[in-house]
This record gives structure tokens, sequence and C-alpha cells, in this order.
């Protein structure tokens, strides 16, 4: 058994376009939305324990190691392989490297949270396939079995419903407004649309980067000024949008080139509190590999 696992990587996601189509009775709304994974985000390093404990060896500012999705993952996939498997399943020391800001609409939580499952689920040999674990991850947020279903993705429902996508080979200039966005301030306002007509994969593979909106921005932008602002600077450069609930606004480029020169001027004369940084679009997930079908 390997007792270490190390630079494991938890990409960041765009929603490259995010439509509110209903919402169910329990509350949770109907989405439809293509994922993007990029070749940025954090990294996860893992070392097994002999006295059964599931740690964080990193502090998180804000983030309780109760309350990380991190911890919670490895918990729920000890509790599952211990149902499965007669034998002891050993302890965990997890340290993160945080790149991926908070309520960044960039998926960092739920991405810590799917390479987690994947990392223990083969340290720990504990066999379980893709599907099982996506199913685990529902359990701790509807952005986590994107991460595990291991490559683009149309996706639909609450988020879970997946279908492969195939998407532009780009690069991407992503900002951080230096706001944190609370997901669910921007779901529950009034003013969100959630009757946007139902799409078809094949309108969006038509378009890519210019199709369809974010039907949260205008309520983030109402609530978050910054992102209107981040928005407004970066839109002469190309169809710039913010990601999930945000806060982060991103622009597609086709040549590693534009994304450089617009990044250039944004640290010349852009506002000192906005973080930005490149990132190429990749087709799968770093770690899809050690995946069961």
């Amino acid at each position: 058994m390997l007792h270490s696992l190390d630079n494991c990587p938890a990409p960041a996601k765009l929603n490259l376009f995010l439509h509110v189509v209903g919402r169910r009775t329990d509350g949770y709304h109907l989405l439809q939305t293509a994922f993007q994974l990029l070749d940025y985000g954090d990294l996860l390093h893992f070392r097994l324990r002999d006295d059964g404990a599931i740690r964080r060896i990193t502090d998180i500012s804000g983030v309780p190691e109760e309350a990380d999705l991190v911890v919670r993952a490895a918990r729920l996939l000890k509790a599952a392989a211990l149902q499965r498997q007669n034998r002891e399943i050993p302890g965990v020391s997890i340290a993160i490297e945080k790149r991926l800001p908070m309520g960044g609409g960039l998926g960092g939580g739920s991405s810590d949270a799917a390479t987690t499952l994947i990392a223990l689920n083969h340290l720990w040999q504990t066999g379980l396939t893709r599907a099982e674990l996506m199913a685990l991850g529902l359990q701790l947020g509807a952005d986590v079995p994107f991460f595990l279903f291991g490559q683009n993705a149309f996706a639909e429902g609450v988020g879970e419903a997946l279908q492969a996508l195939g998407t532009s080979d780009c690069w991407y200039l992503v900002i951080e407004p230096g706001v944190s966005v609370p997901t669910a301030s921007i779901f529950a306002s009034p003013e969100l649309t959630r009757d946007s007509k139902p799409v078809r994969i094949s309108d969006f593979l038509a378009a890519q980067n210019s199709f369809g909106k974010n039907d949260l921005q205008a309520v983030a932008s109402r609530l978050f000024p910054q992102i209107a602002e981040v928005i407004e600077w970066l839109k002469p450069y190309g169809n710039a949008r913010m990601t999930g609930s945000g806060a982060c606004v991103f622009c597609a480029f086709s040549e590693e080139r534009q994304a450089d020169e617009v990044l250039a001027k944004l640290r010349q004369a852009g506002p000192s509190q906005w973080k930005a940084w490149k990132a190429k679009s990749i087709e799968r997930h770093p770690l899809s590999h050690l995946l069961r079908s």
C-alpha cells in the first residue's frame, strides 16, 4: 500500500454559461451550464496516519477544520469503506496549498473535496467506482460530482446530470475582484431570473464562448458592484462574464499572447485589489487516470 500522495491537483472550473430554468418543490434551482476545467487550481498532499485520525494540517482562514469539505469528504469515504471492507482503514493528514479564492465561483472547495475522494480511494485501496464516488460527492455539494466526472461537461438538474462535452482549446484570463460572494444570497434573491428557456447541448456547441449568459450575474453585480466594475473593464477585450455565483470574471482568448497582453495592461492600470491570472483549458481532470469506471 502507498503511504502518501503529493501534489494532487484540484483544478478550477468555469461556467461558460449558466441558465436557471426552474425550481424544484424543495427549493433547489434547476440549472443548465457548461463546465470547463482549467490547468490552474489548488494542490493537496496526503499522508497516511497510524492513529486512524483524519486531520487537515493546513490552517485556512474562515474555514474551521470540522467544516472543511476536504475533511468531510475523507470521513464520508472512510465510512463507506468500512461498510464495504472488513479491515482497518488508516487515518490521513491532509495539507492544502490554496490558490483558488473562496466565494469566487471557481469551485475551489468542491474541487478540493473531489481530489480528496479520488486520492484517498486510491491510497486506501477502497475500490469505489467513479459513479460511487460521484454519489458520495453529491452529498457534499452539487459541483463535486462534476470534478469526479473527470472531463468537461454539459450539466443539468442541480448540476449532477452530466454529459461529456468537447470545448474550445483556448486561454482564459480570470480576474478576482477582491470580494467573496455567498452563493445562498444570490439564489435567495427575488430578482433572480428563474425561467430561462431550456437549451440543447448542440445549441452550446454551435457558439461556445459567445453562447448564452450567466443568469446569476445581474443579481451578483447589484449586490457586489466590484463584479460589475471588472466586467466593464474586461468587456472591450472579449465576452467578459462572471463564473458560477461569482465573484470571479473571465474572458476567453484563442492565443496565449492575447491573454498576456490584457494581463499586462491590467497589472499596469488595474485596481490594486484585483488579482488576475491566465489559465489554459484542459479536457480532463489531471487525476482522471485514478478513476475506475
